[in-house]
């Protein structure tokens, strides 16, 4: 694919996935369009080895957008940053296919590993503001990531993830969400807790009502 075309496909992802776009031309004022051009030319210096050109220019672009992208992280087609202030992807983060990011989301590291020190996000996935995944593990395709979480262990295909740390809530939801954008719907793990706890303590109250009962009738 030629630069025009890279150009028409990043704008198209853009329209596509931001319901606030009304023009083409409105793609070209937001930052994470230019933070993914600038990243991918530095990410060819990086890999010709043009280490520290390759920072200086990542840097200057982390500068001018508030998206920091380090030059050595590998990034497939179809990311979308929406607004992007705070994002920061770590050197050896792997990124998929049609993945998005929201406002204030780090793909970092723990400070432990070495080599590879930063999570692989598969295909499809959405990561929503704020959340924090830490570490060298994969979170599978087709997942969802809720906002403010963290996460920091392997998380399975088509999973639904939140809290702190992130847990999974819900498996198997085949959405893609690319086509589904909602951030908010997610399940409360506590709210879900709390009604377990209360349906097991009627549960509970039912059969000492019966045990009473039949203790009753044993009397007379």
């Amino acid at each position: 694919m030629g630069f025009i075309g890279y150009i028409k496909e990043e704008i198209q992802i853009i329209k596509e996935r931001d319901p606030a776009v009304k023009t083409s031309l409105e793609v070209f004022l937001y930052p994470s369009f230019h933070a993914i051009l600038r990243y991918r030319i530095a990410h060819k210096l990086y890999l010709k080895k043009h280490y520290f050109l390759a920072r200086w220019y990542s840097q200057r672009t982390a500068r001018k957008t508030g998206i920091e992208i380090h030059p050595g992280a590998t990034i497939g087609k179809g990311l979308f940053i929406d607004h992007g202030h705070g994002v920061v992807i770590g050197e050896t983060a792997i990124v998929g296919d049609n993945v998005t990011l929201y406002q204030g989301v780090t793909l970092g590291g723990t400070g432990k590993e070495s080599g590879k020190r930063h999570p692989t996000i598969g295909n499809n996935v959405m990561i929503s503001a704020g959340a924090k995944i830490l570490g060298s593990f994969t979170v599978g395709e087709n997942s969802k990531i809720g906002a403010g979480s963290v996460v920091l262990s392997e998380i399975p295909p088509n999973s639904t993830v939140v809290g702190v740390p992130g847990r999974v809530v819900k498996r198997d939801n085949v959405k893609i969400p690319r086509e589904d954008m909602d951030q908010v719907h997610y399940p409360d793990p506590i709210t879900c807790d709390i009604i377990k706890l209360q349906q097991a303590n009627v549960d509970l109250m039912e059969k000492l009502l019966e045990v009473c009962d039949r203790l009753k009738k044993l009397e007379i």
